[in-house]
Parts: structure tokens; C-alpha cells; sequence
């Protein structure tokens, strides 16, 4: 994979990162956040059906590995849209 680029959790696909929306586990804190902060990060498309299914199937959750709160999906679908 070439540099900046990132695989969406949901669809798999290979994308520059400018494109991708990034979900963010925080450190120290552990706080999820989007586009911003440091540390764990996961990466989904900017399409609707690309998170139903990432909140359908945990994939956020797994990825980060930690629960995600409702207000960051709905979040993630006003970035969306």
C-alpha cells in the first residue's frame, strides 16, 4: 500500500486518506472522536451505506477496539451528508 493511503473498515477499499473520514480512539483518555486528536484510528468512506454497515457489524468497535457511543454515528452521517 502506498503512503497516505487507507483501507475503509466497512468496504475494504484502498483510498488517499484526504478522502476517508477518520474515527479517532483518543490516548490517553480513550475519548472517540472524528478527524481529530491522536492515537487509534480507523477509517470508513464517506458513504451512508459504508457506516450502516461498519455500525451494523461493530467494525468501528473492533477497530478502535472500544464501545462507541450513538453520538458519533450520528456524527459520522452529518459528515456524510
Amino acid at each position: 500500500m502506498q503512503q497516505n493511503y487507507r483501507r475503509c473498515i466497512s468496504c475494504r477499499q484502498i483510498q488517499h486518506r484526504d478522502r476517508l473520514i477518520r474515527v479517532v480512539r483518543t490516548y490517553p483518555t480513550g475519548k472517540v472522536q472524528v478527524q481529530e486528536g491522536m492515537g487509534r484510528s480507523a477509517y470508513l468512506c464517506p458513504r451512508s451505506d459504508c457506516l450502516s454497515s461498519a455500525q451494523k457489524k461493530n467494525r468501528l468497535g473492533r477497530s478502535l477496539k472500544a464501545s462507541i457511543p450513538v453520538d458519533i454515528y450520528q456524527e459520522l452521517q452529518r459528515h456524510i451528508q
